[in-house]
């Protein structure tokens, strides 16, 4: 397990139902010992103008579930998990009334960097986004 402690969904929905995140309705829908699974209804808020799933929510919700994942390995006592830099390949769009949902696993769990791969794929669990995020861990 990479966790610094055993987390349950609740506990992560927490963290998600402030801000941002809370903002667009990301939920945590699962934890294992190396993977973090979160799902975001695709509304409105999420749109680009066009109708189909804006990249920038994609985004959001890539980086949101890589953060919380690397604080949940830190001590967020002494330190905070901040993102330094995100890629993402949008690959093809996400519909309004969908879920987007999301898989984080570790690439590289170092003592100053943590990089995740998150897939994003609707709820028909097709690839819509591809990406690539790293958070650096910095003292407080």
């Amino acid at each position: 397990m990479i966790w610094n402690r055993k987390y349950s969904v609740d506990e992560i929905n927490e963290l998600f139902a402030r801000n941002m995140t809370g903002f667009l309705e990301i939920k945590a829908t699962a934890i294992s010992a190396d993977s973090l699974k979160a799902a975001m209804p695709i509304t409105e808020k999420v749109l680009q103008p066009y109708g189909i799933l804006h990249g920038g929510a994609s985004v959001v919700l890539a980086e949101s579930l890589g953060s919380v994942a690397s604080a949940l390995i830190i001590n967020t006592e002494t330190h905070n998990a901040v993102g330094l830099e995100i890629n993402a390949n949008h690959l093809r769009p996400g519909k309004l009334g969908s879920t987007a949902e999301a898989e984080c696993k570790p690439i590289h769990i170092g003592r100053t960097t943590h990089v995740w791969d998150i897939k994003i794929h609707d709820d028909k669990k097709r690839l819509i986004c591809i990406s690539r995020l790293t958070v650096a861990i910095v003292k407080k």
